[in-house]
């Protein structure tokens, strides 16, 4: 989804809904390093079923990172994707199913965002080439020295991953090695089943697979209470979770870590960037050799939980006094096609809606009235209701000169803002000791000074401004001294030559005039042209319906996509209600040479068959105007160019295909395999139910005899269906299997069976039904009342410790203010109780308590030394530490929720009864296990146990306060003693657990 801060808001708004992740690190014994036992039960307290890897998410950051060196080639790209992976097996640990979907040839609607994004890439990768050669060389005129350039065939074009590149084409080799070679060896891979849709696979990797799911979710031997997990970072990802209405659905993405020190480009040295670099000086030269390139933080990864957001939603959502029965799972349809409203990746989002002004919250308002006024919801099944629509709108115009102009006041609020922080920081960068001057030392037999206290305040100012700019001086003459001369390029401008932000802004919403402007500036029209205007809304309107059943139903037409760069004002939608929302029937996706020529700019032309790029740079060619070298970025009112509209011309079908016709006879075997569309295929290991089966097939030869496909038999595969048919990649049993990867070895015995897999087919006018299913078990609650406070309490005061855990485990939720309670303590896995655990990477956790332990100290130091980090008072005035008896005081601690269980072992109703079913070795949920956390496992409905019983029977935790006695909390998992002494003076460490960091 095409929303930046979407992510960041939904996580701020709805904190409790992210979690990080447990992981477990892989060993070295006698440097022999010994793998993670991914057949262990799940570290984090939950265990998932699938596994969906949205790859092109995995992919790009391999091949590209910006955290650390590039890989040299192609061989070392293939080998961290690899890692990746195993990275992602480790912490999830699928049972069942592993879905690998790269993006195949896109939607037409999705073609226009990476045209635009790709002719950027490009725009942006020719105009560093030639700023990176132009410093170099004024940096050399200058006596700087640098390490030596790279070499040119060491860049690395991230458009090559794109269906139809040679890269794309070897990548499904090597996944297709690598899942054997897993499969093969890997006991943590035996019992589940590998589905691989490459490139080659029309559709984008996450919407493959939603129809995957939704598809398994139509058939009767669907279980309704499988565990779905998804990888990846897109925000539509939680829409597409919500719209699957499955009980149990998990997001797993990489955490985002802002200010990551970054080195220069040229010279590999951090604190400053490529612009304003000098190389080093002569004397210096020798040291670029041993100047290493900084490696950035690792990434870690945090669980979203849409089960806790559904939560949080139904709270936000909830109407009382209904003319009909709420529906909570209709209420999130609307409120996922709500957000299509503030951005996605088909359709520009409204002018007057923007998610960082509380457009959502907004719309909720809206939408309540909507709802009660015509008694029925936005959506159903993926249709949209476009006269209750109409009534949104028509609201939301009626505020949009409001909104514009509240816009502009908070910008011109941010900017006084900003200039004024610039200021204090000039400021303290003075020196603070001035020799000479009216500031230097003089006798003290003077008589009293009979200059005013203004005059004072007066001249120490000036005097303070005057050494600045004579410091400024000196260090800009040594600067040019030791370069011999030059001026400094990258130097910020000046107070008084700031420039005019809004100078390119024509359109100046925030002034009488705003819709004249708009139509007039982006669509060259006047906004009296009200049949044009009325032509953008349909087409519009027919974007939202289009975007809401690719959502819920599938892509509803290959061809359709949204024919303008801007979008209407809400004012303008007028009579929509009756305007069409059906599509073109039997369209077909484009084959992957036709999409590269459709998003791919002149400059990428080398990946294409050579008869294909003369298209695109032939001065005859009838399609040459579809390949600008350059073209205008219009900032459309935002400050950086990448959040600007790349004004592309818009691909012609018909004439592109036409073109591309006369050329289809010139490719070779290899490329026209490269332009083929093709099914997904499946994996399976000599352990798996299925193996058997399918080796049976093939030896019998059925799957070449059978038209159509052989028909998949549910009972094998944990009720999944669809057709199977014959890989022409597959390796037989016991056959070797060469590696693609010189890096890697090959696998000289393989014992892995491969297929053709196609979903269920349906009827054309079939309707998957958005509901949830019969049988399907709803998680037990998690939220407790102050976890649906305003969203800016969620954070707390200065003094609160970061506020809504801020209060320590068991010292309640310190919400808003006070401090004295333990640092931010960030849940760790599925259960509030997750503590630290031999052989569990915890750094990120670690990292937000040390940024917590800075954030929530208490002014009042009066009190005495900060109590450790296990102690679990919240701090006086804080909003959930409950009565706060004493001002500035430690007041009581809040709800303390100790002992949370999942009990795997009693809770024998939870959901489908998977032992039923003949799996032979396959995965049961219900099976027994050993292991049970948590102290208190006597509650057979197996949700989490809230009982609160402390020490001596206490049922009433009482933290902090007190004279001469301690009161404290046992963390029922022995987490250690939570509490404070504060009439012995100090605070108790935790018996037996010293080390514990709480």
């Amino acid at each position: 989804m095409g929303v930046p801060a979407f992510f960041r808001w939904l996580s701020k708004k709805y904190p409790s809904i992210v979690v990080h992740c447990l992981e477990e690190k892989a060993k070295e014994v006698d440097e022999v390093r010994i793998p993670v036992d991914t057949t262990q039960p799940n570290p984090n307290d939950v265990e998932f079923d699938n596994l969906y890897l949205d790859m092109n998410g995995i992919i790009h950051p391999c091949c590209h990172p910006e955290n650390k060196p590039a890989p040299k080639d192609e061989d070392e790209m293939m080998r961290e994707i690899f890692l990746y992976i195993d990275r992602l097996i480790s912490i999830v640990r699928p049972r069942r199913l592993l879905y690998m979907a790269i993006d195949g040839v896109a939607p037409r609607a999705k073609m226009n965002q990476q045209r635009s994004r790709r002719f950027r890439a490009s725009k942006e990768s020719r105009d560093k080439r030639q700023d990176i050669a132009r410093i170099r060389a004024e940096i050399a005129d200058r006596g700087g020295y640098l390490p030596p350039p790279k070499a040119k065939e060491s860049h690395f074009d991230s458009n090559c991953i794109t269906p139809g590149t040679e890269f794309m084409f070897r990548l499904a080799d090597c996944l297709r090695y690598y899942i054997t070679e897993r499969l093969n060896s890997d006991p943590g891979w035996k019992d589940i089943k590998v589905i691989l849709s490459d490139a080659n696979t029309p559709g984008e990797g996450e919407h493959k697979i939603m129809d995957y799911i939704r598809k398994q979710r139509a058939n009767p031997d669907h279980d309704p209470n499988t565990h779905h997990c998804m990888c990846g970072a897109d925000a539509d990802l939680i829409m597409l979770g919500l719209a699957t209405h499955e009980v149990n659905f998990t997001i797993i993405r990489e955490e985002f870590k802002p200010n990551q020190r970054r080195a220069c480009e040229l010279c590999n040295q951090e604190g400053h960037e490529m612009k304003e670099c000098q190389g080093l000086p002569k004397e210096r030269a020798n040291e670029l050799d041993t100047i290493p390139v900084p490696q950035g933080a690792e990434t870690e990864f945090i669980f979203l939980r849409l089960n806790i957001l559904k939560e949080y939603l139904e709270k936000e959502l909830w109407m009382t006094g209904l003319p009909f029965t709420f529906d909570l799972e209709r209420a999130i349809d609307d409120w996922v096609f709500m957000c299509f409203f503030v951005g996605n990746d088909f359709l520009p989002h409204l002018p007057s809606l923007e998610i960082r002004e509380g457009a959502i919250d907004r719309l909720i308002r809206l939408y309540k009235k909507a709802v009660y006024k015509t008694k029925g919801y936005l959506t159903e099944n993926g249709v949209v209701n476009l006269e209750r629509v109409q009534l949104m709108m028509t609201d939301l115009g009626e505020a949009e000169d409001e909104i514009f102009k509240k816009r502009r006041t908070t910008e011109l609020g941010f900017r006084q803002r900003n200039k004024e922080r610039n200021k204090r920081q000039r400021s303290s960068n003075a020196p603070a000791f001035v020799p000479g001057g009216v500031l230097a030392p003089t006798p003290i037999t003077g008589g009293p000074s009979s200059s005013s206290a203004q005059q004072i305040l007066d001249q120490r100012r000036d005097a303070r401004t005057s050494s600045r700019d004579n410091a400024n001086q000196s260090a800009a003459d040594a600067m040019r001294a030791s370069f011999k001369g030059g001026e400094q390029r990258g130097t910020k401008r000046g107070r008084g030559e700031e420039e005019d932000e809004d100078k390119d802004d024509t359109v100046r919403l925030w002034e009488d005039g705003w819709k004249e402007r708009y139509y007039r500036n982006k669509f060259d029209v006047p906004s009296s042209d009200h049949d044009f205007r009325a032509k953008v809304v349909a087409c519009y309107v027919e974007g939202l319906c289009w975007v809401l059943r690719y959502y819920y139903q599938g892509c509803a037409s290959w061809k359709w996509y949204f024919p303008y760069h801007y979008a209407p004002f809400a004012s303008d939608f007028l009579d929509i209600k009756d305007l069409p929302n059906d599509f073109e029937k039997g369209t077909e996706p484009f084959h992957p040479l036709e999409q590269l020529m459709s998003v791919f700019p002149a400059a990428s032309g080398n990946f294409l068959p050579d008869s294909w790029r003369e298209k695109m740079v032939d001065i005859d060619s009838p399609i040459i105007d579809l390949y600008p070298d350059d073209f205008q970025i219009d900032l459309n009112g935002k400050k950086y160019a990448w959040q600007g509209v790349a004004l592309l011309p818009f691909v012609d079908e018909h004439r592109l295909l036409t073109t591309l016709a006369g050329v289809y006879d010139n490719l070779t075997p290899i490329e026209k395999k490269r332009n083929s569309n093709g099914p997904d295929r499946l994996f399976v290991g000599k352990h798996h139910p299925l193996y058997n089966f399918i080796r049976e097939l093939y030896e019998t030869n059925s799957l070449e005899q059978a038209e159509p496909d052989t028909d998949m038999c549910p009972s094998l595969a944990h009720g999944v269906r669809g057709k199977i048919g014959n890989d022409e990649f597959v390796t037989l049993p016991g056959r070797p299997h060469k590696s693609p990867v010189p890096l890697l070895r090959d696998i000289p015995e393989s014992y892995v069976l491969g297929v053709t897999f196609r979903d269920p087919s349906y009827p054309a006018d079939f309707i998957f039904e958005a509901k949830r299913l019969p049988g399907a078990k709803v998680p037990d609650k998690v939220l407790k009342p102050e976890d649906f406070l305003n969203a800016n309490g969620y954070r707390g005061g200065r003094g609160g410790g970061r506020g809504y855990r801020g209060g320590g485990r068991g010292g309640g939720r310190g919400f808003g203010g006070g401090g004295g309670g333990g640092g931010y303590r960030p849940q760790l896995g599925f259960q509030r109780n997750s503590g630290y655990r031999d052989g569990v990477d915890t750094s990120a956790a670690q990292r937000m308590i040390r940024h917590g332990a800075n954030q929530g100290r208490n002014d009042q130091s009066i009190l005495g030394p900060a109590p450790p980090a296990h102690h679990g008072g919240g701090g006086g005035g804080g909003y959930g530490g409950g009565y706060n008896q004493r001002q500035g005081g430690y007041g009581q601690g809040g709800y303390n929720q100790g002992g949370q269980s999942y009990n795997r072992n009693q809770q024998s109703n939870l959901g489908w009864n998977r032992n039923q079913q003949s799996q032979g070795q396959a995965y049961h949920q219900n099976q027994p296990r050993s292991h049970s956390y948590g102290a208190h496992n006597n509650q057979g409905y197996g949700g989490y146990n809230q009982q609160q019983q402390g020490y001596g029977g206490q049922s009433q935790q009482r933290q902090g306060g007190g004279g001469g006695n301690s009161y404290g909390n046992r963390d029922n998992r022995n987490q250690g003693w939570q509490g404070g002494n504060q009439g012995g003076g100090g605070y108790p460490k935790p018996p037996g657990h010293s080390q514990r960091r709480y």
